[in-house]
């Protein structure tokens, strides 16, 4: 089988950051590997993509399954490198710590820590093999203050921000640029309609994101933005 050009490979793609990096990556001509867990949602992007003759090339992956996210990359393995890896899959309660079942802090541990941490297991040995890679990571402004009712959401995220900083200093000498982006509240499916109805105004929007995240993999001279922190103009809610 003849191997396709390398891609970006992007997890969490059904909706939200995920959704709109898909479609700002594929309209710069990159191959696009979609991820998420809800593949009605995935065949919902390419057909919204259709009609700007555009698609993505889906790949359904729990990121909190090791095996899945193993089987997952050797399908995309199998027609293409992954020159970029985006872990973008996430998820939250906004619960009061006493009020967190263990269910629920295992859940959201497994998905946005180790879910991430397997991920990017799962493409270093080529992207080492290949000479180089690049591994975005979607973190949140609770790395940088403490907010109430995501405690096990920034436990994961604060997880994830060590392990890619320590990470970083590991792969340079692969030529692995590993970047953490860092947003404040975006309007996406990850918050109530009530919440987004009463500040979607001051939210930041996910396509803004999106571009965001192309910009820092478009940098292809020896430079690279280890992290970005971006907030709406008037602050966090």
């Amino acid at each position: 089988m003849k191997r396709e050009q390398p891609g970006v490979w992007i997890t969490g793609a059904s909706s939200g950051i995920g959704k709109s990096a898909a479609i700002e990556f594929a309209k710069t001509g990159a191959k696009v590997f979609a991820s998420a867990r809800r593949v009605s949602e995935l065949d919902r992007l390419n057909q919204e993509l259709d009609s700007e003759k555009l698609s993505v090339e889906i790949f359904p992956c729990n990121v909190a399954s090791q095996s899945n996210v193993d089987q997952t990359v050797k399908k995309i393995s199998a027609i293409s490198t992954i020159d970029c890896l985006i872990n973008n899959a996430g998820i939250t309660s906004f619960k009061l710590a006493e009020d967190n079942s263990i269910n629920e802090i295992n859940d959201i541990i497994n998905t946005n820590l180790l879910g991430s941490i397997y991920t990017i297991k799962s493409v270093l040995p080529q992207m080492i093999a290949n000479g180089g890679g690049t591994i975005i990571n979607i973190l949140s402004v609770v790395t940088k203050k403490t907010f109430t009712k995501s405690s096990v959401y920034s436990a994961s995220k604060m997880g994830l921000l060590g392990y890619t900083n320590s990470l970083r200093e590991e792969v340079r000498k692969y030529n692995i640029k590993v970047i953490n982006i860092i947003p404040g509240a975006t309007s996406t499916s990850i918050w109530s309609k009530e919440i987004r109805n009463q500040f979607e105004s001051r939210m930041l929007a996910s396509e803004d994101i999106a571009r965001v995240l192309v910009w820092s993999y478009l940098q292809k001279s020896n430079m690279v933005s280890e992290e970005i922190i971006v907030r709406p103009i008037e602050g966090d809610l």
